[in-house]
């Protein structure tokens, strides 16, 4: 009888600590695999021969909950394009930068608007961007990618910089991060 008890009680402190658990994954950390080609060779630098191994991250959804955004950050976001879609990007621009895109976009250089920044993927030619679809909302990210966790052999905390990451392309303006926008989301990500 007291074997039942003490299973009785063991489940309920586990019950109790679930909300906790779910609290945390979405709004502080989670971890989250990346799949594609457009964060190489940050993310996924062996994707062309062997698309099945995908990196996985450490995603901080706290500071992204806090409004801080900085230039070269790698972060998620909601597509512009396809709501549904939750891609891995660079912050290259903040608001006030002026951005000369990459083609196909016009030349004509950009001004980043107010609680907009200009996000690229490392890999120009795989990547769908802010050079597609122009500036994006901060209130389309959803967390900041802090931590490559596997493959062991790459472990570590993710570079500020990009291969490129906007060389020669973005006067830099505005503040060198901005606290604005609103994040949230899923821990749910493709590319």
């Amino acid at each position: 009888m007291a074997s039942r008890s003490r299973m009785y009680k063991d489940g309920f402190r586990l019950l109790c600590w679930i909300p906790v658990g779910i609290f945390f994954t979405r709004h502080v950390y989670s971890v989250a695999t990346i799949s594609g080609a457009s964060m190489q060779p940050t993310f996924n630098p062996s994707f062309a021969s062997s698309p099945l191994h995908h990196d996985v991250v450490l995603l901080d959804r706290w500071s992204v909950g806090l409004n801080i955004f900085r230039r070269g950050d790698v972060v998620t976001l909601w597509s512009p394009q396809n709501p549904k879609l939750l891609t891995t990007k660079r912050i290259i621009a903040l608001e006030g930068d002026l951005v000369h895109p990459l083609p196909p976009s016009p030349p004509t250089p950009i001004r980043i608007p107010p609680g907009h920044c200009w996000v690229e993927g490392d890999s120009h030619y795989h990547s769908r961007d802010s050079n597609t679809y122009g500036p994006v909302p901060l209130g389309l990210i959803t967390a900041r990618v802090t931590h490559l966790l596997w493959p062991l052999n790459r472990f570590g905390p993710v570079p500020a910089t990009g291969p490129e990451a906007g060389k020669g392309r973005v006067r830099r303006m505005g503040p060198a991060r901005v606290a604005a926008g609103v994040g949230g989301g899923q821990a749910v990500m493709a590319e």
